[in-house]
């Protein structure tokens, strides 16, 4: 049931998962020093994990800094919408056997630029939610 409160129905974890898997971009959320920050990016769900690619810089540094993270991704249909959020923690993969195995995987960047270094997003939690569309209810 659908209030202000809690809007939409929520989605098993099985559901939510199944919408991860079935994506491929997303928001990683990430926050130092007390100051959050946002970043579009394209992952794969794989094994019950996120992951991604990308390069030295802001989002890199931010995520080694504090490796608590959020993760979202979002949906419409003609009359559906949904969200997933999922919480976790990100670490960088540094050892080569785990590089060569994610390096098989079909994780490619988006941007035409090399992306050497992979992270992996271990969930904490996944909650996800569908909401039906529609115009507001009149006030009695």
């Amino acid at each position: 049931m659908s209030t202000d409160e809690r809007p939409g129905q929520i989605m098993s974890d099985d559901e939510a998962w199944r919408f991860l898997e079935h994506t491929s971009f997303g928001r990683l959320a990430l926050s130092v020093g007390n100051q959050p920050d946002i970043f579009p990016i394209n992952y794969l769900a794989h094994d019950g994990k996120l992951l991604m690619r990308t390069n030295p810089g802001t989002k890199l540094a931010e995520l080694t800094i504090n490796d608590s993270v959020a993760f979202e991704i979002d949906g419409l249909a003609e009359d559906e919408a949904w969200s997933v959020v999922l919480k976790g923690t990100a670490r960088v993969l540094e050892s080569q056997t785990e590089i060569d195995a994610v390096s098989e995987l079909p994780l490619t960047p988006w941007l035409q630029t090399l992306k050497y270094t992979f992270v992996e997003i271990v969930p904490n939690s996944v909650r996800g939610f569908r909401f039906q569309l529609g115009t507001e209810p009149e006030r009695y």
